[in-house]
């Protein structure tokens, strides 16, 4: 089975391999760490997090003042964990809303087209500076899920430089498109 839950479910089980952690800490992870591979929300990880333990991927191992949660990963949990990184396939099917409004640029006036082009590689720029940021603010060194993430980090990096590359190509080719009156 594959899809968010699935995702989310693992992306979890790893951050708990690493250590025990409370809803407010695999959130910070979340935002900190994997908002550009896999977001999720708060109401997200808290459900999960209730899943997990009752599925008995996770345990509360401990409790602290105003209700707050520590939890650890099980035997079962790690197991499940390995399952999924080493035995199974991961969903590579890839939706772009970006790719396929490209695919009808031609209803738009020649300005339009290449005005969304121009568009989607400044949101790429600024996707690109964030990641820099990131890149600047963390210790790549720290345990595993770091040296791993920057792993991860350098692959948005380079998939937002391949995008912004694209996006100038693009409007070169419209341009030329253009130029030779051949359509918008």
């Amino acid at each position: 089975m594959y899809g968010q839950g699935m995702s989310l479910r693992h992306a979890m089980l790893g951050l708990l391999g690493v250590g025990p952690a409370s809803g407010y800490d695999l959130i910070a992870a979340f935002n900190s760490t994997l908002a550009n591979v896999w977001p999720a929300t708060q109401s997200q990880v808290y459900r999960e997090l209730a899943s997990l333990t009752e599925d008995g991927l996770l345990e509360v191992s401990a409790e602290g003042p105003r209700g707050r949660k520590e939890y650890s990963i099980t035997e079962d949990g790690r197991t499940e964990l390995v399952h999924w990184l080493a035995e199974t396939e991961p969903n590579r099917v890839r939706r772009s809303e970006t790719l396929l409004r490209v695919f009808f640029l031609g209803n738009l006036t020649h300005e339009q087209a290449t005005d969304y082009l121009r568009q989607e590689a400044e949101i790429t720029r600024q996707r690109l500076a964030m990641l820099r940021t990131i890149e600047e603010s963390a210790d790549w060194e720290a345990d595993d899920v770091s040296i791993h993430g920057h792993l991860a980090l350098e692959y948005g990096h380079r998939l937002m430089a391949l995008n912004i590359e694209w996006s100038e190509w693009a409007i070169e080719q419209l341009d030329a498109r253009q130029a030779r009156g051949t359509g918008a």
